[in-house]
């Protein structure tokens, strides 16, 4: 094979790869990158920043081989509380199959004709990265270095497999590609054990570099020591939750246990920490700040960075964070303006700490809260974190910029915007029409107006400078530098909290959910977590805080696979053996935790209106143009509104104030009408989640059909015979 070579400006480095298409076909030489390369630290360096590249989270990727789910709406948070409209998973009307019809998704191979295109091709790239410094003429120090990164890239990509599939092939070695190159799978026993001694090795090389507070402040975003022991915290965590662990071996939990809190102190010593323990700011604004802010972030153990560059024909410049643009109204030039149910509005606590009195989950927990949560208005005493996790009409969210074209009519206020979202019917007929009726929302939202909206990881101009650079004609908030977390130093300890819970060390997983809510309470010990508490009471207030404080991050679908909540576990696929039975927890984790199993459930979405006294029969879906003179369609144009809820007001008896005058305006024009999220028959019957049994570990797809070495996963057929599976991912 010719050597071609792309120069790739990733993490300040030129990195040196192959990238030729025809890689599977010419067979005369199998290196991706001409050994000399490694023998430059230059050149190394660039190499593992192309495999940093190939490998790290992305808020731009779909979950699958390459990416985790990241808090948008993708197949996996569609499986969740937090969007509405049935993921590949939970979808009633369609059964997947690994042969024919709804095909299971491929998170196991990808394409295997393009090596960087695939997951086994990523993990070559990442041996072959190993391989090359490893026997370079670099100095040991400079191999150290840059051998710690690479093994924690490995590692995360055997993670993201396993955590999935069970066993997987362990490669550790640039194979060529023949059809003899056949790797056995592994079993899931040994894959744990494989990525957790990479991460030791990782943490081990990266001691000297990383341990001393991290990295200087131009490699930041670089993996520590810190990041691959939480990462192994998180594996370990997986090894032994329900998932994997239907007996609920304690030893797997006390190992957990024990070997977290012994690595807490180092990734401590890497400059990780909770950011603002004990300081919510005003209305826990520190807590929404630390999702954007510039410069280093003690929060951020494993963080993608992007910048707010445009292109300018050098795609390896052009970093961009869609999240901004995906969230905001579209009044403010954003694309999509992302939708909770309302289930998940909902479940968040109330003002006291404790769940709404309504919320029918985790009912084990022993004190519901003694406000009640407010249908009509659910923005009324809650939790700190809603109001910096959902915006509602009638509350304040600044941005810097100016949506004013040529192309509408938007009433810009300045960088003060206020969020008014409400809607209106043009007939009748629409008004009574819960599923089909047409609605058109105020402020030149028209057809694109939302109940409600996510708030979460908003570059709000409140807390500091934006990282986007606003642009009106053409993308808005495209050209966004915001950071994205994948492992945050809250899921270290909410990690450890787990262990210590489900190892018998109730007291330390207590004092962790106190600490987490002191960031956004002003008072740890009042803060709605009891300090006596059962093992089943204690684990429900751990799932519950992870749903409250990860929303909208990518992290619920895996916490639901993990403790199979969506039916307990206490459903197996057929021709499974009799060890795959959930023994542990009762044979159902959904009753030791009194959670209600997501199957047999709905997710809807919230909608307020103009009550039908004022909606007056308008008939307008646009502005009128009439001489010089725009006539806004809004039926309530002419009625004044009350200030919008400031979070940044700290005088409580002003916000009090505020919100008793947005609550007599909503009662006085506006009513709820909560509208079908999930979906329906063609009859407009209501359908329901329905997660099989089987998908709680998947099956091979048809990228595998041509592979007949490695055995298809129990509960699903195998590609080439059409036999059941036989491989087991539980066994030992």
């Amino acid at each position: 094979m010719k050597s071609k070579y792309l120069s790739l400006v990733l993490l300040s480095a030129a990195a040196l790869s192959s990238c030729s298409d025809d890689f599977l076909q010419e067979k005369k030489n199998y290196e991706q990158t001409d050994v000399n390369a490694y023998n430059s630290y230059v050149g190394s360096l660039g190499r593992l920043a192309d495999c940093y590249m190939l490998s790290l989270p992305d808020v731009n990727g779909n979950p699958g081989w390459q990416y985790t789910s990241t808090g948008k709406s993708d197949d996996l948070s569609k499986c969740t509380e937090e969007y509405y409209g049935f993921g590949i998973f939970v979808n009633p009307e369609k059964e997947l199959s690994a042969i024919s019809g709804n095909v299971v998704p491929d998170y196991f191979q990808g394409d295997a004709s393009n090596i960087r295109a695939s997951a086994w091709g990523r993990i070559r790239n990442i041996n072959d990265c190993i391989q090359g410094i490893s026997n370079s003429t670099l100095s040991q120090e400079q191999k150290n270095e840059l051998l710690g990164q690479a093994y924690f890239l490995r590692a995360w990509c055997y993670y993201l497999l396993v955590k999935w599939y069970g066993g997987v092939p362990i490669i550790t070695e640039v194979q060529p590609p023949l059809a003899t190159s056949v790797t056995p799978r592994s079993t899931t026993k040994q894959c744990i054990e494989f990525i957790c001694s990479d991460l030791d090795h990782s943490a081990e090389l990266l001691k000297p570099f990383t341990t001393k507070g991290g990295w200087s402040t131009g490699e930041y975003g670089r993996v520590t020591s810190g990041t691959a022991l939480a990462l192994k915290g998180r594996v370990l965590l997986l090894w032994a939750s329900p998932l994997f662990n239907r007996e609920n071996k304690e030893e797997r939990w006390q190992h957990a246990y024990e070997t977290m809190k012994a690595d807490l102190p180092i990734i401590e010593s890497c400059g990780y920490g909770l950011a603002y323990e004990n300081n919510p700011g005003t209305n826990a604004s520190n807590w929404a700040k630390m999702f954007v802010e510039d410069g280093v972030n003690k929060e951020a153990v494993f963080v993608v960075l992007y910048n707010n560059k445009a292109s300018g024909g050098v795609p390896d410049l052009h970093r961009n964070n869609p999240w901004e643009r995906s969230i905001r109204p579209a009044n403010t030039l954003a694309s999509a303006s992302s939708t909770p149910t309302s289930n998940i509005v909902a479940l968040f606590p109330m003002a006291d700490g404790h769940r709404p009195a309504s919320y029918d989950s985790y009912k084990t927990l022993p004190a519901s809260s003694t406000y009640d949560y407010d249908k009509a208005h659910p923005y009324m005493n809650r939790d700190p974190r809603f109001y910096r996790t959902f915006a509602f009409t009638g509350v304040r969210w600044r941005y810097d910029g100016n949506p004013m074209n040529s192309n509408n009519n938007i009433p810009y206020q300045g960088n003060n915007y206020d969020l008014w979202s409400y809607v209106w019917y043009l007939t009748d007929e629409a008004r009574n029409n819960i599923v089909d009726g047409k609605t058109y929302g105020t402020d030149d939202l028209l057809d694109k107006a939302k109940g409600m909206y996510i708030r979460k990881r908003s570059d709000d101009a409140e807390l500091g400078s934006a990282r986007y650079v606003f642009n009106t004609d053409q993308n808005g908030f495209g050209l966004s530098a915001a950071p994205y977390m994948e492992i945050r130093f809250a899921e270290v300890l909410l990690n450890l909290a787990e262990a210590a819970c489900q190892s018998g060390h109730p007291a330390d997983a207590i004092e962790i959910l106190k600490r987490i809510r002191s960031r956004v309470y002003n008072d740890k010990e009042n803060c709605g977590i009891e300090s006596n508490l059962s093992d089943a009471q204690c684990m429900a207030a751990i799932l519950y805080e992870r749903q409250i404080e990860f929303a909208f991050e990518g992290k619920r679908f895996d916490d639901l696979r993990r403790w199979m909540l969506f039916d307990g576990g206490v459903n197996i696929p057929a021709g499974a053996p009799s060890s795959w039975r959930l023994t542990g927890w009762g044979g159902n984790t959904c009753d030791y935790l009194g959670f209600t199993p997501l199957n047999g459930t709905r997710r809807e979405r919230i909608e307020y209106r103009v009550k039908a006294d004022y909606n007056g029969g308008l008939g307008a879906d646009k502005w009128v143009v009439k001489g010089n003179e725009r006539i806004n369609p809004d039926p309530l144009a002419d009625v004044k509104r009350p200030a919008a809820i400031n979070l940044n007001e700290g005088n409580a008896n002003k916000l009090n104030q505020a919100f008793t005058a947005l609550n007599t305006f909503y009662d006085t024009y506006l009513e709820r009408n909560d509208r079908p999220g999930d979906g329906l028959t063609s009859a407009h019957t209501e359908l329901y989640i329905n997660f099989l049994p089987r998908y709680y570990i998947l099956g091979f797809g048809k990228s595998m059909e041509n592979n007949r070495e490695l055995p298809q996963n129990i509960g699903w057929d195998d590609l080439n015979s059409g036999a059941p599976g036989t491989f087991d991912p539980l066994a030992e």
